[in-house]
């Protein structure tokens, strides 16, 4: 299709996700396989979306590594897992002060949400007091929203959390159910929906992205967008594999910037209404296009993620700022 058609066609695809009506498969492959011509007509149609549900507004999280490295799982893009032997700093759960101390440093970024994340499989029940205790006094004593992110849950402690004041939960499907043997062994695909559903009926917001760029198809993609959708997560962090040296993954290739924009737009088109995040890799991915995610996505991981480092703070503040778009404060 030639470029004037080709905006026609994303037009019309903006129209189906304002009117909830779902895309085929089809018609998101379309969007994988475009033109790169196509781009900002693409992007155009997908801004169509974004901005009829979130206007021009950008929400920022902040994340906290609070138990680092020590992990069983062998997961094959982290450096934390017990199959790399990248040179990750190693420690257990992170005491209350510190935790504090995290989350004023997510509020001197303007970061609406701060992310607890710890590695392993699930936390034991005293790291859970730890975690608990810190984010009662965080609730009492600043504006943030808490997002907690500690593995699968073990029962009561999906309604611990939620006690404290959690209000969202993250967990990833992070590739495609056939992919996932490929990537992790020591857990299975089907777990990490459970524990998606699990936090839910606790009343957690339910977070859940994607890891692109880990061998799977474009038909994968796809339908990673359809199970979130399916899921029902409120919030989904896109991140495109930062292949670190020292894991399994270590020699995959880095998305095309182009790609991974295809990729923020077709989750737009799917999930209209979701909060669409530009999560991990998005420097070393998108590198000098990443202004033009703000076109499908709405929201940002601002500093450094568990173990790579993300860009200033300041540079993420500025590309906002010349967009024209604008901070969303204390918003899930």
């Amino acid at each position: 299709m030639n470029a004037i058609a080709a905006h026609f066609e994303w037009t019309s695809f903006a129209q189906k996700a304002l009117n909830g009506e779902r895309l085929t498969v089809e018609e998101g492959l379309a969007i994988l396989v475009a033109d790169d011509e196509e781009l900002l007509p693409l992007l155009q149609a997908a801004f169509m979306v974004r901005k009829h549900y979130y206007g021009k507004k950008v929400k920022l999280n902040m994340i906290i590594n609070a138990k680092s490295g020590l992990c069983p799982e062998d997961c094959g893009y982290c450096s934390q897992s017990i199959v790399s032997t990248a040179p990750v700093q190693k420690y257990t759960m992170l005491d209350k002060e510190t935790l504090l101390a995290g989350a004023r440093e997510a509020m001197a970024r303007k970061a609406g949400t701060y992310c607890i994340v710890a590695a392993g499989k699930g936390p034991t029940e005293r790291e859970l007091d730890q975690v608990v205790d810190a984010i009662k006094e965080i609730r009492e004593t600043m504006p943030l929203k808490i997002c907690a992110c500690l593995g699968l849950l073990k029962d009561g402690q999906a309604e611990r959390l939620a006690e404290a004041g959690v209000h969202r939960y993250n967990h990833n499907l992070n590739t495609s159910k056939a992919n996932y043997p490929s990537i992790t062994t020591t857990h299975t695909y089907d777990q990490r929906v459970e524990t998606v559903q699990k936090v839910k009926t606790h009343g957690m917001s339910p977070c859940s992205g994607v890891i692109i760029g880990m061998g799977e198809t474009n038909e994968e993609i796809v339908e990673m967008a359809y199970a979130l959708r399916e899921l029902d997560a409120d919030s989904i962090p896109i991140n495109f594999l930062n292949a670190i040296p020292g894991t399994p993954l270590e020699k995959a290739g880095r998305t095309p910037a182009i790609k991974a924009l295809k990729v923020l737009a077709l989750f737009r088109f799917i999930c209209p209404a979701k909060e669409i995040r530009v999560a991990g890799g998005r420097e070393v991915n998108l590198r000098s296009l990443q202004p033009l995610s703000l076109y499908a996505a709405n929201s940002l991981f601002v500093g450094d993620y568990l173990t790579t480092a993300g860009q200033e703070i300041s540079a993420d503040h500025q590309i906002i700022e010349d967009m024209g778009f604008e901070i969303e404060r204390n918003a899930l």
